[in-house]
């Protein structure tokens, strides 16, 4: 098992411009390494060039500079192995109408040369739960059970990587949960994924380790919890024993809010400001405290601050 199921050295892809349209720059010399059996979320706005990487990672699209290695094959030296290693769950629905989900894994198999002894058609078709569809037409399968399909074809020829681009967009909550717990047991198993969603509440509970693209380059890579770490305000919310009247004064680089139900809010900079000063900033002016709750960072915090840095330079 190589260090890191994918690595990119330089990746850069540039789009070319027709007649007046200038030439668009999608990913500028991307440098990026996913460890083998990592659950990796890639994240970035809309126009980042998360879309381009994967479609170069599938073989769809052609970079124009860089090394692509997946699974240790270099892209450009093994293209059929690379491709081999990797499964791709497109964000679109496009499945043939015509097909069953049974003959659509079945050369799906075919076209990675799989052969019919080694074949796992019902395993992944009971593992998706479409089982009792798997002689229904395509074209009459709900949204959620194509995106289904779609999961199932990825995994016909067991890639050692696969590629989740947008899982759940449009699902209902019953698939989502269904979806991400087999993903949970492939990752034990072994294999490395990579998913891409604006859920970012999913890619922080999913993802042990997250890299954040914006403007084409990578602004961020690192452990999840590192990640977090990053943010440095925290708030503090103390839920007073009687109604507080008025708000009490505080110190520069502390603010103080209330909120409807009563409770008081500070935020502050943990590298500026301990919990403890503020608790005896509230105890000073007479406040008996009931409760005390602590409230983190969350992801949508990092890829905001991340991200609205890199626009305004």
């Amino acid at each position: 098992m190589p260090q890191n199921a994918v690595a990119l050295t330089g990746l850069r892809k540039v789009y070319r411009g027709r007649g007046a349209e200038k030439d668009k720059t999608a990913l500028h010399g991307l440098d990026l390494g996913i460890p083998a059996g990592s659950m990796f979320g890639l994240l970035g706005p809309n126009g980042a060039g998360k879309s381009t990487t994967i479609k170069i990672l599938a073989g769809l699209v052609n970079k124009t500079a860089g090394k692509v290695e997946i699974w240790g094959f270099d892209q450009d030296v093994n293209p059929r192995q690379s491709r081999a290693a990797i499964g791709v769950v497109p964000q679109e629905l496009n499945v043939d109408p015509f097909f069953t989900p049974r003959a659509a894994l079945e050369v799906q198999a075919g076209l990675y040369g799989v052969p019919k002894a080694d074949r796992r058609t019902d395993e992944i078709l009971a593992a998706v739960g479409l089982a009792d569809k798997a002689e229904a037409y395509a074209r009459s399968l709900s949204g959620g059970m194509r995106r289904r399909l779609l999961v199932a074809k990825a995994l016909v020829h067991a890639p050692q990587v696969l590629v989740l681009d947008e899982p759940t967009a449009g699902v209902d909550i019953e698939l989502r949960q269904m979806l991400w717990d087999y993903v949970r047991a492939l990752n034990a198993a072994g294999t490395t994924i990579i998913l891409t969603t604006h859920y970012l509440e999913e890619a922080e509970e999913m993802c042990n380790r997250i890299g954040i693209i914006a403007d084409g380059r990578l602004v961020a890579c690192d452990e999840t919890p590192a990640l977090l770490a990053r943010m440095d305000a925290k708030s503090l919310v103390i839920h007073p024993e009687a109604p507080v009247t008025a708000l009490p004064p505080t110190p520069a680089g502390i603010k103080l809010t209330g909120r409807e139900d009563g409770a008081l809010v500070f935020t502050y900079r943990r590298s500026e400001t301990s919990a403890n000063r503020i608790l005896d900033l509230v105890r000073d002016h007479g406040i008996i405290i009931r409760d005390v709750a602590t409230v983190e960072a969350h992801l949508e915090d990092v890829f905001v601050e991340l991200t609205r840095t890199r626009s305004a330079a």
